[in-house]
């Protein structure tokens, strides 16, 4: 499952330090009860390493707003709970010169996130995620104070954070979260001794003694603030009077662009600004925005694998006119500004944001970045993927290559179709489409980011040109030939309704022809979500074989192993497993050697030249530790026409945990592969077995491997030449069983053994589902129709 869209955030004790540039002057330190002249507290971030977090550490950053350079040697930064007397101190050195930072890196939470910046000073304080008390106090005595702590001796400069903050200067700022930091306004260089007024929530963005950016730039434009690059030149900054006109309005922000460009299209002109609340502007308004530039890393696929975004926080507008004509969208497609065709990024570093060689012309992901918070036309943009629940629909311009043959894109290795982009719904509503269907005329919005996608944010719903796909039936069987097929019914339980049940029935009936065997993926037990202990599938999959029956296709049998409760991942209580589904009346039949339970490994006995099941069905290996969290392979050995067939149904781990085409680690790393490959090796070894007995085995491996036909786990498979990946023997266009985010892709498999491949076989991917808004699961099915008379 998704996380739900988000509208732009908008619903939203030790001593160590390195030596600062510039001249060791001492200067005596003040006390916070007036506004400091020179050193404060920039920043606070104490969700490092947690959950969600961009950072591995917490930290505190300082700031010198003077003219001065400041010696911090022997000054502490201290900290204690919310509600605490107890203070933990990091001991400082060395010099702040005037308008520079330095970095103090706190403790590490449990879990992971980038590196900070190189710190100038390292501690150990643990601070709070959400709410606590930091101090920067001008000597190494701990506080013991719970609240006045800005009146205290030696007091420079007090940061309450969190509206449970016991001391605060004024009052304290909003509650902070694993993923926002307490920022300075104005750079870092504003101080009216109120924490609530002096600091906005937003991306924590360190900055130590090396950084610059402080204070207030004046003459910016949003070019300026944009760069040619994939994050801020001026991020950290205050920026004075920047002109644009308003493009956008959200519920807690608005978008606007400069209507005066500068000559470089990598420079996008328009970016959001975040109100934190309903922005007073209309779209039309002329403005200046004075503001600080600040990264924004959205949340959604991992959070800290996500762009950043550059925006405007703690903003100040003055409205100049209204009913300003709007600058003009730029047409990305035919006749405008054309995506690259095959690479996402070139960039092979890892951080995209640290990694330089920003290449807009080139690369997918610059492109995008270009046109960020831009006004952005596709005209009769073609549609990819088919919309969702969230309002989200792929689509590409017109001119895009290896389009399906109906009208998707297709996903192949070293091409993740970097001309996709996603219309996304806050500002107006998306249209329901399908694949192959085509947006008339212009689309226009502006371009945002989120959940690992460049989003436009349309403006107006655009108006659809139905492509009249219609769902795909596959050829009935001939006598002699054996149909077997494969079907991910996605969490298929009695917590669905009826209708799910008949449409799954109509699907195996009509559109599969009713085959003689459907290994069926997503079986849930008899509770379906409701985690109760339950394995047993019984009444799901009676009410889905009562369904088949009443649209008219045969009595189908099944066979299947219950997991352990709860072993077998996938959603929690529902326990999926897969399904042998088999019909009997063709000339198939099931060979049942009973006596397997959910943990008994299934083997293969050489009876006089002939291999059998030990146990039939059982299951290959389930004690394997890469079968560990996900589902375990079913073997089951059927006879058509008195020969033995032997069959193994797969659900391979998912890609949960792997990261976006389009984030910010590129290229992006697989850790969910590992698993898979794994797990193919493991059935590439059963299969192997069969093979060895009898090299002419009748051998099927079959189901949803949660992998690309072009992927490793595929060629685990296939080595040696034993099994043949159907998938592989088609036409590029006609390569796929899944759409995801606009991208067709194959994930489901069927593979036969050498005998199989080599008679006339027809084989054929069925779609059904994949491209159509209205679906009964997500995956396509597919059948082989093998003669064996």
């Amino acid at each position: 499952m998704r996380s739900t869209q988000r509208v732009r955030r908008r619903a939203m004790a030790g001593a160590s330090a390195a030596a600062v540039v510039g001249a060791l002057l001492a200067l005596p330190g003040g006390v916070a009860q007036a506004a400091s002249p020179d050193v404060v507290i920039s920043q606070v971030y104490g969700g490092g390493g947690n959950s969600g977090a961009p950072y591995a550490n917490d930290f505190i950053e300082l700031y010198n707003r003077g003219t001065a350079p400041v010696s911090v040697t022997g000054w502490t930064v201290q900290y204690a709970s919310a509600g605490g007397t107890s203070w933990g101190r990091t001991t400082l050195s060395g010099t702040i010169a005037p308008g520079r930072f330095l970095l103090v890196q706190e403790a590490a939470g449990a879990g992971t996130g980038a590196a900070l910046p190189t710190p100038d000073a390292t501690g150990t304080l643990n601070l709070a995620a959400t709410s606590g008390k930091v101090a920067l106090v001008t000597n190494g005595t701990a506080l013991t104070c719970g609240s006045g702590c800005a009146t205290q001796p030696g007091v420079k400069d007090l940061v309450g954070y969190g509206s449970s903050a016991s001391s605060a200067e004024g009052s304290p700022t909003g509650n902070l979260s694993n993923a926002t930091a307490a920022l300075r306004v104005g750079g870092g260089a504003t101080d009216t001794d109120n924490n609530a007024a002096d600091f906005t929530i937003g991306a924590p963005t360190p900055r130590n003694s090396a950084s610059t950016g402080g204070g207030t730039t004046t003459g910016a434009r949003i070019h300026d603030i944009q760069g040619a690059a994939r994050t801020s030149p001026l991020a950290g900054s205050a920026v004075s009077a920047v002109p644009g006109v308003v493009t956008a309005v959200g519920p807690n922000g608005f978008w606007y662009q400069d209507p005066q460009p500068d000559n470089d299209p990598g420079t996008s002109e328009g970016v959001y600004v975040y109100t934190a609340g309903a922005p007073t502007v209309a779209v039309g308004d002329s403005v200046t925005v004075s503001a600080t530039v600040s990264q924004y890393r959205p949340g959604g696929s991992g959070g800290t694998t996500n762009l950043s975004i550059t925006e405007l926080t703690a903003p100040s507008v003055t409205v100049l006119a209204h009913n300003a004509p709007l600058p003009a969208p730029t047409l990305v497609g035919p006749g405008g500004r054309v995506p690259p065709a095959a690479v996402i990024s070139s960039v092979t570093g890892g951080d995209v944001e640290t990694a330089g060689n920003y290449q807009p012309a080139t690369d997918g992901l610059d492109f995008w970045a270009s046109l960020e918070g831009m006004r952005v036309e596709i005209d009769n943009a073609a549609v990819v993927g088919p919309s969702n629940k969230y309002g989200e629909l792929p689509v590409v311009p017109q001119g895009s290559t290896t389009r399906t043959n109906r009208g998707g894109i297709l996903l192949q290795a070293g091409d993740g179709n970097p001309e996709r982009v996603t219309l996304a719904n806050a500002l107006a509503p998306t249209p329901a489409a399908n694949v192959g269907d085509t947006l008339t005329g212009a689309t226009v919005g502006v371009l945002d980011y989120s959940f690992g996608n460049f989003k436009l944010q349309v403006t107006a719903t655009p108006a659809v040109t139905a492509g009249n796909l219609a769902p795909e039936v596959t050829a009935a069987p001939t006598a002699g030939q054996l149909a077997a097929a494969t079907f991910n019914v996605e969490n298929l339980s009695p917590a669905d309704p009826q209708s799910k049940f008949d449409g799954l029935a109509a699907g195996i009936v009509t559109n599969l022809r009713s085959p003689d065997l459907v290994a069926l993926e997503e079986i849930q037990d008899n509770s379906g979500p409701t985690d109760d202990g339950t394995t047993a599938p019984d009444q799901t999959l009676a009410k889905l074989t009562a369904a088949i029956s009443a649209a008219g296709g045969p009595a189908y049998s099944y066979r299947q192993i219950d997991p352990v409760d709860g072993q077998d991942g996938g959603q929690p209580g529902g326990n999926i497993r897969q399904v042998f589904l088999f019909r009997t009346d063709r000339g198939l039949s099931f060979t049942d050697r009973p006596g397997a339970g959910s943990t008994t490994a299934d083997s293969v006995v050489n009876n006089g030249g002939t291999p059998q099941l030990a146990y039939s069905p059982g299951r290959i290996d389930p004690t394997n530790t890469a079968f560990n969290s996900s589902r375990k392979p079913l073997a089951g050995e059927f006879r058509w026409n008195g020969k033995p067939v032997f069959v193994i149904a797969n659900h391979f781990n998912s890609k949960g945990g792997d990261q976006p085409l389009f984030g910010r680690y590129q290229p992006p790393a697989h850790p969910s592969e590992t698993q898979r490959h794994n797990q193919a090796t493991a059935v590439k070894n059963f299969t192997d077995q069969i093979l060895a007995v009898d090299p002419n085995a009748a051998v099927i491996v079959l189901g949803d491997l949660n992998d690309f036909e072009f992927s490793q786990t595929a060629d685990i498979l296939t080595a040696g030449g034993s099994l043949t990946d159907l998938p592989r023997t088609l036409p590029l266009p006609e390569r796929y069983t899944y759409v995801y985010e606009g991208n067709s892709q194959v994930l489901d498999h069927i593979l036969i053994s050498g005998a199989l491949a080599a008679k006339p076989y027809s084989y054929d991917i069925v779609h059904i589902n994949s491209e159509f808004s209205t679906q009964l699961s997500d995956h396509d099915p597919q059948v082989v129709r093998i003669p064996l008379p």
